[in-house]
């Protein structure tokens, strides 16, 4: 079991050249709910922070002004035909997905996780996209095939996984029974994999118990992923500025300020 520090990841963060552009950064793509919007809009601003080159909310016709009113340099996408959905998974240039903020507890929400899956294209599940699969979590498990990261807090993990014991031996246990990375969110957060890698992490401070900071959180793993991060390690990096983030904002913190905290605490990791 390792602390969680830059040590560990920093030199697994993606970098930038002279001949970079937007494609060769990644394309992230987050699937928007409604009528709960600002989950999944906090989580894309945090995956553009996290220096994916293009990021994307897809969302239905009804949800597109509110998104698009809301949203910048973020682009929104309509997916309410019959096949918009499919030919956006299989865009090549696309390279990771987040489901699951706001998303509700729907069928239409579990039909998309496994979709999403099926494509072996790096993904992160939160929220709702755990829980729509606690009647029946082999479902999930069976269906991950490529890089997944699952990110609950205690409930979310109590509703698709029945094991006992420390946060650390559930994690790991966890991670092994669904061959995802498992992001057990808490004050001591925990990061295992299904290769025997556990990571806790300590640097979050209690003003990260706000509605909505596992929403960035997700975003900000999903960022490193577009940019073909390893997931274990770009769920460790992702954690960690989280954290960091929230430290040097300080007291008053909301979800909203956390995407805005990311380059500092960026050009404090680089300079290192």
């Amino acid at each position: 079991m390792a602390t969680n520090s830059p040590s560990l990841w920093i030199d697994a963060l993606p970098a930038t050249f002279a001949d970079s552009n937007k494609y060769t950064r990644g394309h992230a793509v987050v699937f928007g709910g409604f009528p709960q919007t600002g989950a999944a809009r906090m989580a894309a601003r945090a995956a553009a922070r996290m220096g994916a080159g293009l990021t994307t909310i897809a969302v239905s016709t009804e949800a597109l002004p509110v998104y698009a009113a809301a949203l910048e340099s973020v682009m929104v996408k309509s997916i309410s035909a019959t096949n918009d959905f499919e030919q956006l998974i299989a865009d090549r240039r696309v390279t990771a997905f987040l489901i699951g903020p706001g998303a509700g507890v729907l069928e239409s929400t579990r039909k998309r996780v496994l979709q999403l899956l099926s494509t072996g294209k790096p993904t992160v599940l939160d929220a709702d996209a755990l829980t729509v699969f606690a009647d029946d979590p082999s479902a999930l498990f069976n269906a991950i095939k490529g890089p997944c990261v699952l990110t609950p807090h205690e409930g979310e993990f109590g509703r698709i996984f029945n094991l006992q014991g420390s946060r650390e031996v559930r994690a790991a246990e966890a991670a092994q029974q669904s061959n995802a990375i498992i992001v057990l969110k808490g004050s001591l957060t925990v990061i295992a994999a299904p290769n025997n890698l556990l990571i806790v992490n300590e640097n979050a401070p209690p003003s990260l118990a706000t509605a909505g900071s596992g929403d960035v959180l997700a975003g900000m793993i999903l960022g490193l992923l577009a940019q073909n991060m390893d997931a274990t390690l770009a769920s460790a990096a992702a954690v960690w500025m989280h954290g960091e983030a929230a430290q040097n904002f300080g007291p008053g913190l909301i979800a909203e300020d956390l995407p805005d905290c990311l380059p500092q605490v960026w050009r404090n990791l680089l300079a290192e």
